[in-house]
């Protein structure tokens, strides 16, 4: 199993900017999918972005053009450089590690989650 430990959250003034680190204890290179995710308290957890491993991302609306999502396999590491923070981008950010290896029988289907970070943009 694989784990995920987020860092770099924090409390910044609107405006300013902060860089999501998430450590994975193995190997990445072969995951399929590695997103990033945020929820606020008596809300569903949202996509905030995510990389697939042949490099495509995604983003939400909401933070399309201010948000960079960027994985390093060597390191085993993903990023989230966030730009010009909203008051509305508060919340826990979250990890997360999906896929299939299909080559098991069955098919292993993996979903590993961080334990999150907070970040708190004041206004």
């Amino acid at each position: 199993q694989v784990q995920l430990v987020e860092s770099g959250g924090g409390l910044v003034q609107a405006g300013g900017s902060l860089r999501l680190s998430c450590a994975a204890s193995e190997s990445i290179r072969s995951v399929q999918v590695m997103g990033w995710y945020r929820q606020t308290p008596g809300k569903q957890r949202e996509s905030v972005a995510s990389t697939t491993s042949s490099g495509t991302t995604d983003y939400a609306d909401s933070v399309k053009g201010r948000f960079t999502i960027s994985r390093d396999n060597a390191r085993n590491m993903m990023y989230l450089q966030m730009n010009s923070l909203k008051s509305e981008d508060t919340a826990v950010y979250y990890c997360n590690a999906r896929g299939v290896i299909p080559t098991m029988t069955p098919p292993y289907e993996y979903n590993y989650w961080g334990q999150g970070t907070q970040v708190t943009v004041s206004s």
